[in-house]
Protein backbone atom coordinates (compact mmCIF):
# COMPACT_ATOMS: atom_id res chain seq x y z
CA UNK A 1 0.00 0.00 0.00
CA UNK A 2 1.38 3.01 -0.92
CA UNK A 3 0.75 6.23 0.93
CA UNK A 4 1.64 9.98 -0.55
CA UNK A 5 3.57 12.72 1.06
CA UNK A 6 0.67 15.03 1.71
CA UNK A 7 -1.07 12.15 3.83
CA UNK A 8 2.46 11.73 5.71
CA UNK A 9 2.39 15.19 6.94
CA UNK A 10 -1.03 15.51 8.01
CA UNK A 11 -0.63 12.72 9.99
CA UNK A 12 1.97 13.67 12.31
CA UNK A 13 0.04 17.10 13.15
CA UNK A 14 -2.73 14.70 14.27
CA UNK A 15 -0.97 12.22 16.05
CA UNK A 16 0.18 14.93 18.14
CA UNK A 17 -3.06 16.97 18.51
CA UNK A 18 -4.32 13.16 19.72
CA UNK A 19 -1.62 13.28 22.31
CA UNK A 20 -2.13 16.48 23.93
CA UNK A 21 -6.22 15.96 23.92
CA UNK A 22 -5.54 12.52 25.90
CA UNK A 23 -6.21 13.36 29.64
CA UNK A 24 -2.88 13.37 31.50
CA UNK A 25 -2.98 10.33 35.32
CA UNK A 26 -3.54 12.84 38.06
CA UNK A 27 -0.30 12.30 40.68
CA UNK A 28 -1.23 11.23 44.19
CA UNK A 29 -0.38 13.28 46.61
CA UNK A 30 2.75 11.77 49.55
CA UNK A 31 1.43 11.06 52.33
CA UNK A 32 3.22 13.14 54.45
CA UNK A 33 4.41 11.87 58.01
CA UNK A 34 3.52 15.14 60.72
CA UNK A 35 3.57 15.23 64.70
CA UNK A 36 0.54 15.64 66.49
CA UNK A 37 -1.05 17.08 69.66
CA UNK A 38 -4.21 15.71 71.48
CA UNK A 39 -5.32 18.92 73.10
CA UNK A 40 -6.33 19.21 76.93
CA UNK A 41 -7.96 22.10 78.83
CA UNK A 42 -5.41 23.68 81.08
CA UNK A 43 -4.62 26.39 83.71
CA UNK A 44 -3.99 29.66 81.86
CA UNK A 45 -1.28 31.63 83.05
CA UNK A 46 1.68 33.25 81.84
CA UNK A 47 5.71 33.38 82.71
CA UNK A 48 7.66 36.33 81.63
CA UNK A 49 11.80 37.00 81.71
CA UNK A 50 13.09 40.47 81.91
CA UNK A 51 16.63 41.10 81.86
CA UNK A 52 17.92 42.19 85.06
CA UNK A 53 21.02 43.49 86.94
CA UNK A 54 22.29 43.06 91.05
CA UNK A 55 22.51 46.44 92.72
CA UNK A 56 22.84 47.63 95.98
CA UNK A 57 19.59 48.68 97.83
CA UNK A 58 21.32 51.90 99.14
CA UNK A 59 23.76 53.58 96.66
CA UNK A 60 25.10 57.26 97.59
CA UNK A 61 26.54 59.85 94.82
CA UNK A 62 29.03 61.31 97.93
CA UNK A 63 30.11 65.32 96.97
CA UNK A 64 32.16 67.98 98.84
CA UNK A 65 30.12 70.27 101.37
CA UNK A 66 32.72 73.08 99.69
CA UNK A 67 34.52 74.04 96.50
CA UNK A 68 37.74 73.75 95.29
CA UNK A 69 40.28 72.37 93.40
CA UNK A 70 40.66 68.23 93.63
CA UNK A 71 44.16 67.77 95.15
CA UNK A 72 43.99 63.69 95.60
CA UNK A 73 41.30 60.77 95.31
CA UNK A 74 43.07 57.86 97.21
CA UNK A 75 40.38 55.44 95.96
CA UNK A 76 39.57 53.79 92.75
CA UNK A 77 36.44 52.11 90.92
CA UNK A 78 36.02 48.47 92.93
CA UNK A 79 37.57 49.76 95.83
CA UNK A 80 36.12 48.26 98.77
CA UNK A 81 36.16 51.19 101.82
CA UNK A 82 35.29 51.24 105.62
CA UNK A 83 33.48 53.66 107.24
CA UNK A 84 35.30 57.07 107.72
CA UNK A 85 38.05 56.09 105.32
CA UNK A 86 38.76 59.60 103.38
CA UNK A 87 37.52 59.09 99.76
CA UNK A 88 39.70 62.63 98.01
CA UNK A 89 40.81 66.16 99.82
CA UNK A 90 40.72 69.36 98.22
CA UNK A 91 43.39 72.04 98.62
CA UNK A 92 42.60 73.39 102.25
CA UNK A 93 44.76 76.31 101.81
CA UNK A 94 41.84 79.01 101.47
CA UNK A 95 40.01 77.19 103.98
CA UNK A 96 42.78 76.90 106.85
CA UNK A 97 42.87 81.18 105.72
CA UNK A 98 39.57 80.96 106.49
CA UNK A 99 39.58 79.49 109.81
CA UNK A 100 42.42 81.29 110.76
CA UNK A 101 40.91 84.77 109.89
CA UNK A 102 37.53 83.40 112.00
CA UNK A 103 39.84 82.62 114.98
CA UNK A 104 41.42 85.85 115.14
CA UNK A 105 37.74 87.70 115.20
CA UNK A 106 36.45 85.11 117.63
CA UNK A 107 39.70 86.52 119.85
CA UNK A 108 38.98 90.28 119.49
CA UNK A 109 35.41 89.64 120.46
CA UNK A 110 36.35 88.06 123.84
CA UNK A 111 38.23 90.34 124.26
CA UNK A 112 35.56 93.16 123.63
CA UNK A 113 33.51 91.37 126.17
CA UNK A 114 35.77 90.64 128.76
CA UNK A 115 36.92 94.96 128.93
CA UNK A 116 32.52 94.99 128.87
CA UNK A 117 31.98 92.70 131.82
CA UNK A 118 34.94 94.38 134.03
CA UNK A 119 33.90 97.92 133.00
CA UNK A 120 30.38 97.12 133.77
CA UNK A 121 31.24 95.64 137.48
CA UNK A 122 33.58 98.75 138.06
CA UNK A 123 30.41 101.38 136.62
CA UNK A 124 28.39 99.61 139.25
CA UNK A 125 30.15 99.88 142.59
CA UNK A 126 30.30 103.67 141.02
CA UNK A 127 26.70 103.57 140.94
CA UNK A 128 25.99 101.84 144.23
CA UNK A 129 28.65 104.72 146.02
CA UNK A 130 26.23 107.78 143.84
CA UNK A 131 29.08 108.57 142.02
CA UNK A 132 26.97 107.99 138.40
CA UNK A 133 23.57 108.11 137.47
CA UNK A 134 21.37 104.79 137.03
CA UNK A 135 21.56 106.47 133.17
CA UNK A 136 25.14 105.98 132.86
CA UNK A 137 25.10 102.17 134.11
CA UNK A 138 21.99 101.14 131.84
CA UNK A 139 24.70 102.75 128.97
CA UNK A 140 27.15 100.16 130.48
CA UNK A 141 24.79 97.27 130.52
CA UNK A 142 23.90 97.56 127.28
CA UNK A 143 27.54 97.82 125.82
CA UNK A 144 28.26 94.61 127.67
CA UNK A 145 25.18 93.34 126.23
CA UNK A 146 25.86 94.31 122.53
CA UNK A 147 29.51 92.75 123.36
CA UNK A 148 28.58 89.52 124.79
CA UNK A 149 26.51 89.34 121.62
CA UNK A 150 29.12 89.92 119.31
CA UNK A 151 31.52 87.37 121.16
CA UNK A 152 28.80 84.67 120.57
CA UNK A 153 28.58 85.32 116.99
CA UNK A 154 32.14 85.21 116.56
CA UNK A 155 32.36 82.03 118.10
CA UNK A 156 29.68 80.12 116.00
CA UNK A 157 31.74 81.91 112.60
CA UNK A 158 34.57 80.04 114.12
CA UNK A 159 32.78 76.73 114.44
CA UNK A 160 31.79 77.30 111.18
CA UNK A 161 35.11 77.78 109.61
CA UNK A 162 36.00 75.43 111.15
CA UNK A 163 33.65 72.72 109.95
CA UNK A 164 34.41 73.95 106.61
CA UNK A 165 38.32 73.31 107.12
CA UNK A 166 37.37 69.59 107.88
CA UNK A 167 34.86 69.09 104.67
CA UNK A 168 38.23 69.31 102.82
CA UNK A 169 38.09 65.91 102.73
CA UNK A 170 35.76 63.49 102.14
CA UNK A 171 34.86 60.35 104.44
CA UNK A 172 32.44 57.25 103.14
CA UNK A 173 29.69 57.38 105.32
CA UNK A 174 29.43 53.49 105.88
CA UNK A 175 31.20 50.39 104.47
CA UNK A 176 31.05 49.80 100.62
CA UNK A 177 32.54 50.14 97.43
CA UNK A 178 33.34 52.18 95.17
CA UNK A 179 31.32 51.80 91.49
CA UNK A 180 31.53 54.96 90.30
CA UNK A 181 34.14 57.70 89.85
CA UNK A 182 33.29 60.99 88.49
CA UNK A 183 36.17 63.66 89.20
CA UNK A 184 39.68 63.32 88.73
CA UNK A 185 42.41 65.04 90.62
CA UNK A 186 43.14 68.78 89.26
CA UNK A 187 39.66 69.51 88.64
CA UNK A 188 37.75 72.37 90.05
CA UNK A 189 34.55 70.90 91.58
CA UNK A 190 31.52 72.80 93.34
CA UNK A 191 29.93 72.72 95.96
CA UNK A 192 27.50 69.40 96.31
CA UNK A 193 29.04 68.01 92.40
CA UNK A 194 29.55 64.40 92.32
CA UNK A 195 32.78 62.69 93.24
CA UNK A 196 32.46 59.36 93.58
CA UNK A 197 29.81 57.27 94.46
CA UNK A 198 29.55 54.41 96.85
CA UNK A 199 27.11 51.10 97.23
CA UNK A 200 26.70 50.39 100.56
CA UNK A 201 27.43 47.16 101.79
CA UNK A 202 23.73 45.40 102.95
CA UNK A 203 20.98 43.72 101.02
CA UNK A 204 20.88 44.22 97.31
CA UNK A 205 18.46 44.98 94.60
CA UNK A 206 17.40 43.22 91.33
CA UNK A 207 16.90 45.57 89.09
CA UNK A 208 15.30 45.43 86.07
CA UNK A 209 12.71 47.45 83.32
CA UNK A 210 8.74 46.33 82.63
CA UNK A 211 7.47 47.59 79.92
CA UNK A 212 3.73 49.68 80.69
CA UNK A 213 1.32 47.03 79.44
CA UNK A 214 2.87 44.87 82.26
CA UNK A 215 3.13 46.91 84.98
CA UNK A 216 -0.42 46.56 86.81
CA UNK A 217 0.94 42.72 87.04
CA UNK A 218 4.08 43.76 88.52
CA UNK A 219 2.55 45.90 91.10
CA UNK A 220 -0.05 43.07 92.33
CA UNK A 221 3.23 41.42 93.44
CA UNK A 222 4.59 44.46 95.77
CA UNK A 223 5.54 42.77 99.19
CA UNK A 224 4.69 39.51 98.29
CA UNK A 225 8.20 37.41 99.68
CA UNK A 226 9.37 35.35 96.93
CA UNK A 227 7.23 36.35 94.36
CA UNK A 228 9.35 35.93 91.44
CA UNK A 229 12.61 34.06 90.63
CA UNK A 230 16.11 35.58 89.84
CA UNK A 231 18.70 33.24 88.23
CA UNK A 232 22.23 34.78 87.77
CA UNK A 233 23.90 34.41 84.15
CA UNK A 234 26.79 32.28 85.43
CA UNK A 235 24.54 30.34 87.47
CA UNK A 236 21.20 29.53 86.02
CA UNK A 237 20.83 26.18 87.95
CA UNK A 238 20.22 28.20 91.33
CA UNK A 239 17.19 30.71 91.38
CA UNK A 240 17.01 32.77 94.28
CA UNK A 241 13.99 34.24 95.76
CA UNK A 242 13.36 37.99 94.76
CA UNK A 243 10.36 40.51 96.32
CA UNK A 244 9.29 42.93 94.78
CA UNK A 245 10.30 46.26 96.89
CA UNK A 246 9.43 49.11 94.72
CA UNK A 247 7.92 49.99 91.28
CA UNK A 248 8.38 52.84 89.42
CA UNK A 249 5.88 55.51 89.39
CA UNK A 250 6.76 56.82 86.02
CA UNK A 251 8.06 56.08 83.25
CA UNK A 252 11.65 56.14 81.91
CA UNK A 253 11.46 59.18 79.20
CA UNK A 254 14.07 57.50 76.60
CA UNK A 255 12.61 53.79 76.78
CA UNK A 256 8.98 53.89 78.08
CA UNK A 257 9.54 51.31 80.52
CA UNK A 258 8.92 50.81 84.29
CA UNK A 259 11.99 50.15 86.23
CA UNK A 260 11.60 47.98 89.61
CA UNK A 261 13.59 46.63 92.06
CA UNK A 262 13.34 43.68 94.03
CA UNK A 263 14.67 42.77 97.04
CA UNK A 264 17.46 39.62 97.43
CA UNK A 265 18.57 40.44 101.02
CA UNK A 266 22.36 39.03 101.52
CA UNK A 267 21.97 36.71 98.78
CA UNK A 268 25.39 35.82 97.43
CA UNK A 269 25.94 38.12 94.75
CA UNK A 270 28.07 40.31 93.18
CA UNK A 271 27.34 44.18 92.04
CA UNK A 272 26.86 44.42 88.29
CA UNK A 273 26.23 40.34 87.81
CA UNK A 274 23.67 39.96 84.94
CA UNK A 275 20.65 38.04 86.11
CA UNK A 276 17.27 36.82 84.17
CA UNK A 277 13.84 37.46 86.70
CA UNK A 278 11.05 35.36 85.95
CA UNK A 279 7.54 36.68 87.03
CA UNK A 280 4.56 34.17 86.33
CA UNK A 281 1.08 35.45 86.96
CA UNK A 282 -1.64 34.14 88.56
CA UNK A 283 -3.59 31.37 86.69
CA UNK A 284 -7.25 31.70 85.96
CA UNK A 285 -9.93 29.92 83.92
CA UNK A 286 -9.24 26.80 81.70
CA UNK A 287 -7.79 26.88 78.51
CA UNK A 288 -6.13 25.04 75.35
CA UNK A 289 -2.65 25.88 75.02
CA UNK A 290 -0.56 24.73 71.42
CA UNK A 291 2.62 25.70 70.41
CA UNK A 292 3.18 28.35 68.00
CA UNK A 293 4.46 26.02 65.01
CA UNK A 294 0.93 25.08 64.93
CA UNK A 295 -0.75 28.13 64.28
CA UNK A 296 -0.77 29.17 60.45
CA UNK A 297 -2.59 31.68 58.28
CA UNK A 298 -5.53 30.35 56.22
CA UNK A 299 -7.47 32.98 53.99
CA UNK A 300 -6.32 35.69 56.12
CA UNK A 301 -7.45 34.77 59.35
CA UNK A 302 -5.20 32.01 62.05
CA UNK A 303 -5.85 28.12 61.91
CA UNK A 304 -4.61 24.87 62.37
CA UNK A 305 -4.64 21.25 61.00
CA UNK A 306 -7.08 18.78 63.00
CA UNK A 307 -6.57 15.28 62.00
CA UNK A 308 -9.46 13.01 61.62
CA UNK A 309 -7.83 9.46 63.08
CA UNK A 310 -10.33 7.54 61.04
CA UNK A 311 -9.86 8.60 57.84
CA UNK A 312 -5.74 9.58 58.80
CA UNK A 313 -6.70 13.29 56.85
CA UNK A 314 -6.80 16.64 57.53
CA UNK A 315 -8.80 19.51 57.69
CA UNK A 316 -8.05 23.12 58.12
CA UNK A 317 -9.82 24.55 61.00
CA UNK A 318 -9.83 28.17 61.75
CA UNK A 319 -9.24 29.44 65.43
CA UNK A 320 -9.30 32.94 67.25
CA UNK A 321 -5.67 33.16 69.59
CA UNK A 322 -6.25 34.93 72.63
CA UNK A 323 -2.85 35.35 73.68
CA UNK A 324 0.83 34.46 73.73
CA UNK A 325 3.34 32.84 75.83
CA UNK A 326 6.64 32.04 74.92
CA UNK A 327 6.77 29.65 72.49
CA UNK A 328 2.94 28.83 72.60
CA UNK A 329 -0.33 30.42 72.23
CA UNK A 330 -3.80 30.28 73.88
CA UNK A 331 -6.62 29.10 72.00
CA UNK A 332 -10.32 30.57 72.60
CA UNK A 333 -12.31 29.32 70.15
CA UNK A 334 -12.54 26.59 66.91
CA UNK A 335 -10.76 23.86 68.89
CA UNK A 336 -12.06 21.92 71.83
CA UNK A 337 -10.25 19.01 74.43
CA UNK A 338 -9.84 15.61 73.03
CA UNK A 339 -9.22 16.46 69.12
CA UNK A 340 -5.70 16.22 67.54
CA UNK A 341 -4.15 18.54 65.81
CA UNK A 342 -0.61 19.05 63.45
CA UNK A 343 1.95 20.47 65.65
CA UNK A 344 4.91 20.12 62.89
CA UNK A 345 5.05 20.24 58.90
CA UNK A 346 1.61 22.72 58.45
CA UNK A 347 2.21 24.83 55.68
CA UNK A 348 3.18 21.77 53.75
CA UNK A 349 -0.30 20.03 54.06
CA UNK A 350 -3.34 20.43 52.17
CA UNK A 351 -7.35 20.09 52.89
CA UNK A 352 -8.15 16.39 52.46
CA UNK A 353 -4.43 15.18 52.47
CA UNK A 354 -3.40 11.57 54.14
CA UNK A 355 -1.01 12.02 56.54
CA UNK A 356 1.37 9.26 58.77
CA UNK A 357 2.12 10.01 62.40
CA UNK A 358 5.57 10.37 62.40
CA UNK A 359 7.37 7.92 64.62
CA UNK A 360 11.43 8.57 65.54
CA UNK A 361 13.94 5.87 64.40
CA UNK A 362 15.37 4.08 67.35
CA UNK A 363 18.63 2.51 66.94
CA UNK A 364 18.73 -1.36 67.64
CA UNK A 365 22.13 -1.54 67.76
CA UNK A 366 23.49 -4.35 70.52
CA UNK A 367 26.54 -3.66 72.25
CA UNK A 368 27.70 -7.56 71.96
CA UNK A 369 30.47 -6.16 69.60
CA UNK A 370 31.23 -5.41 66.00
CA UNK A 371 28.89 -7.06 63.25
CA UNK A 372 30.92 -10.00 61.46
Amino acid sequence: MKYSTTTLLLAGPVAILVAACTPATPTAEPVRAVRTLTLVNSAIGSAQEYAAEIRARTESRLGFRVGGKLLSRPVNLGDAVRAGQALARLDPADLQLGQQSAQAALGAAKANYLFSEAEFKRFKELRDQGFISGLELDRRAAALTAARAQFEQAQTQANVQGNQARYATLSADAAGVITGVDVEPGAVVAAGAPVVRLAHDGPRDVVFNVPEDRVAEIRALLGKTGAMQARLWNNGRQPIAATVREVAAAADPVTRTFVVKADVGHAAVRLGQTASVKVETARGAEGIKVPLTAVFEAKGVPAVWVLDRGTMTVKAQPVRVAGADGNDVTLAQGVQAGQTIVVAGVHVLNPGQKVRLYAERVSTASNTGPAR
